[in-house]
């Protein structure tokens, strides 16, 4: 039985019982709550209703972060969240959240508490892994969002009648300067890579021509490559590997779904490749691990290549050989600032990198763009009538 019983203006007590206890008297769970209408209070009686009965409720007295979000990944996390942002989610709660407030019960959680986590993560000392600095001001929003899902979630659920991050502000991000390689350093460094293993050269050329993501490159197979149109063709991408099976995953949106078209001499390589890659598997035969897969760049046997080695092959290469090291995310940054600087439109650019909209470019390279703008004003110092110049005189005198 549940009941709505009305103790103030804008308050209700909820009451919903749940069974017996040992000594055969009802076990009653309670909330009070605040609503301007009864229509509205019935709602949120509604959902105390399953919450109870799923057995899940506990008084925000009792209950404390670190046993709520155990519930949270069961009920929440492992359904709704990628498994990538799920690990993200879970490490920044290992290592930084579930540290300071775990062992605080729900309702004893003030916005206090979350302004001190977020000042303690200004400061020197708060990275877990073991590099020099502080956090960037992208991981402690990151940080931030986590937490206020989780809070928001105790709300939605009825533990909490209100959260307590909704009087913080959202912490601001400073955008970090991108790095890339220009034209002549991305010549160079193409030119090293011919000293590098094919598959490896031909995978981080890729990255630098096509501004193909990591992971958009890892889930490429052959069908999607096309020989005769010059063309590559993106509609998935591997996020991580869990147990050496790789997640494959659906581009959110339609715009990361597209077809680039690629230089006539490095699709001439990579037929060669190709080739390589048929006489492979007909030696291996029945030793093959790809399945139904058939990748482009795979680990040996048809594996899929585990999602971080593509950045730790290429941060040891280009230290190897004393070259200016950007991340291989970079490379994607150094093919769109390269298309830029050779006076290739920010509508193309966005085609080619499959942004959502051609804003979410523009605000990635508007370091290019303040340049190309300066430049483009220069041309006009030629009719400054303060400096001396060669005239031509006029047909007309």
């Amino acid at each position: 039985m549940a009941s709505l019983q009305k103790r103030g203006p804008n308050s209700y007590l909820l009451v919903v019982e749940a069974g017996y206890n040992s000594n055969g008297k009802r076990i009653k769970k309670t909330k009070t709550i605040q609503s301007r209408t009864k229509k509205e209070a019935e709602a949120e009686l509604a959902r105390f209703i399953v919450f109870v009965e799923s057995g899940m409720y506990r008084t925000p007295s009792k209950l404390t972060l670190s046993e709520f979000t155990v519930e949270w990944i069961t009920k929440y996390a492992q359904t709704e969240l990628s498994p990538l942002t799920l690990k993200t989610y879970n490490h920044h709660l290992e290592n930084h959240i579930l540290p300071a407030l775990g062992h605080l019960k729900l309702d004893e959680i003030k916005p206090m508490h979350i302004l001190s986590l977020l000042e303690n993560l200004r400061k020197p000392g708060a990275r877990k892994d073991k590099v020099d600095g502080i956090l960037s001001s992208g991981t402690i929003e990151y940080i931030y969002r986590v937490m206020k899902n989780i809070f928001s979630r105790a709300k939605d659920w009825s533990i909490l009648t209100q959260s307590p991050m909704e009087s913080i502000k959202k912490p601001k991000v400073i955008q970090q300067k991108l790095k890339f390689y220009d034209e002549r350093e991305a010549t160079d460094i193409i030119t090293l890579l011919y000293k590098a293993p094919l598959m490896w050269r031909l995978f981080c050329i890729c990255a630098i021509l096509g501004g193909f993501r990591r992971g958009e490159l890892l889930a490429l197979e052959w069908s999607e490559v096309d020989f005769e149109n010059y063309t590559i063709t993106i509609n998935k991408s591997i996020s991580m590997t869990i147990k050496s099976q790789a997640v494959i995953k659906l581009p959110k949106t339609d715009d990361s779904i597209r077809t680039v078209d690629m230089p006539a001499w490095y699709m001439e390589e990579l037929a060669i490749y190709k080739e390589c890659c048929k006489k492979e598997r007909i030696a291996i035969g029945d030793k093959w691990l790809g399945g139904d897969k058939n990748y482009v760049f795979h680990a040996g046997f048809g594996k899929a290549i585990y999602h971080t080695q593509p950045s730790k092959w290429w941060k040891n290469f280009v230290e190897k050989h004393e070259f200016k090291y950007i991340r291989f995310h970079d490379l994607r940054h150094s093919c769109a600032t390269i298309l830029l600087e050779n006076d290739v439109s920010l509508k193309v650019i966005q085609e080619r990198l499959g942004h959502s909209k051609q804003q979410v470019t523009a605000d990635l390279y508007t370091h290019v763009s303040k340049s190309l703008s300066r430049e483009t004003a220069n041309k006009f110092n030629k009719f400054n009538p303060n400096v001396k110049q060669n005239k031509i005189p006029h047909p007309s005198g």
